[in-house]
């Protein structure tokens, strides 16, 4: 059986994004997952982070028989603007995971990484082969950091690999001038799961009350989203409802969406329980705002969607949904959005539905993971 160590962006619980849904279907893998580490002064912007200050103490989770999950220890900040930090921070936590390697008996796993941080801890672990995933362009999430600094130490993290992946083409494009062998592959959807959006589902209770038609958003609510086009949409059309799934992030204003009547905000729900919402929305909405981030990621929730078959509306980013462009509704400004949902809820022919969930299947996680496992294969890494 192959050994795995992998250091991902994402904790496992409680939203499953890319790290959780490729490592969880790795045939023929143990695999130590390792939760990202929290600030030291993460509590003091937040005091829900207080319990991650200890949480690497406490005995690891198993979500599945071959997956153990441990916390990392908390590191010093600003590691994304002086480098120095982060190598003090990454020779800390190397030696945190080759204890854990130690425990249990991990000699020269893949090392599989999904930051650039990680550059300064490669070669601290000892491995057989280093894989990094890229998930976005890490260096346009703003905030505190050195763009250049977070550009130079993902290239030269990505010169050190034994293979690249990355989830847009121009993510790709970027890293193959240091690792030609980089392969785009970019996300998907648990296509078994949210196919049964296409069948009849229960409607949750806070939806009874919430009239038809339901355009529905599933996901962060964070900066990148063009919140514009619903606010001049809701304002033009009452009788539209517009719901939102998701939670808020720090920083965001919603004010003048939650002082709309036709706007819903429902919170985060459960991975699980979202197919019974989908189902009953009348249109499903991706909506990034025009950004170098938005141009490069890989939603999860477009091919959640796809799989629903229900009628999608999007902005015109991320490029990769262009491809879908026959199947759903694109806008370029409010009013093209206020018209191409207007389009949406013509969009129910049992054909056009079906061409949707075929689009989703082929985009499906255990598709993803197919492909990813065969490139590694092909290389001799597995």
């Amino acid at each position: 059986m192959r050994q795995i160590v992998c250091l991902a962006t994402s904790p496992w619980y409680p939203i499953p994004t890319r790290k959780q849904q490729v490592m969880s279907r790795i045939p023929d893998a143990e695999i130590l997952y390792f939760d990202p580490s929290a600030t030291i002064i993460a509590p003091l912007r937040d005091k829900h982070a207080k319990p991650l200050m200890t949480k690497y103490k406490e005995p690891p989770v198993h979500p599945q028989e071959n997956i153990t999950v441990y916390s990392l220890p908390p590191v010093l900040p600003f590691f994304y603007k002086k480098r120095a930090i982060n190598r003090i921070n990454q020779k800390k936590i190397a030696k945190f995971i080759r204890e854990k390697m130690k425990e249990h008996g991990f000699e020269n796993p893949v090392l599989w990484v999904y930051s650039p941080v990680t550059v300064d801890l490669v070669d601290l672990v000892p491995h057989s082969a280093l894989v990094y995933d890229c998930v976005d362009r890490h260096s346009a999430y703003g905030g505190l950091m050195d763009p250049a600094l977070v550009d130079a130490m993902e290239l030269e993290l990505a010169g050190k690999t034994d293979m690249t992946f990355a989830t847009a083409e121009a993510l790709a494009e970027r890293l193959r001038t240091v690792q030609p062998k980089t392969r785009f592959i970019p996300n998907g959807a648990n296509f078994e799961r949210f196919a049964e959006a296409a069948k009849p589902q229960p409607v949750p209770d806070d939806l009874k009350d919430i009239p038809h038609p339901l355009f529905g958003f599933v996901g962060a609510l964070q900066s990148c989203i063009e919140y514009d086009f619903v606010e001049q949409a809701a304002k033009a059309r009452s009788d539209w409802h517009f719901v939102w799934i998701g939670k808020e992030k720090p920083g965001v204003d919603l004010s003048a969406l939650r002082a709309l009547p036709n706007n819903h905000f429902l919170g985060m729900k459960p991975n699980e329980q979202l197919p019974q919402y989908l189902a009953h929305f009348d249109a499903c909405l991706n909506l990034f705002a025009k950004s170098d981030l938005s141009k490069d990621v890989s939603p999860l929730k477009f091919y959640e969607y796809l799989a629903t078959g229900r009628p999608i509306v999007s902005t015109r980013q991320p490029d990769q949904i262009l491809q879908y462009a026959p199947l759903i509704h694109i806008a370029d400004d409010a009013a093209g959005f206020e018209a191409a949902c207007e389009a949406a809820l013509c969009d129910t022919q049992p054909e056009r539905t079906a061409l949707r969930i075929e689009e989703g299947r082929k985009s499906s996680w255990d598709a993803r993971v197919e492909e990813l496992c065969a490139v590694l294969t092909e290389q001799g890494i597995f």
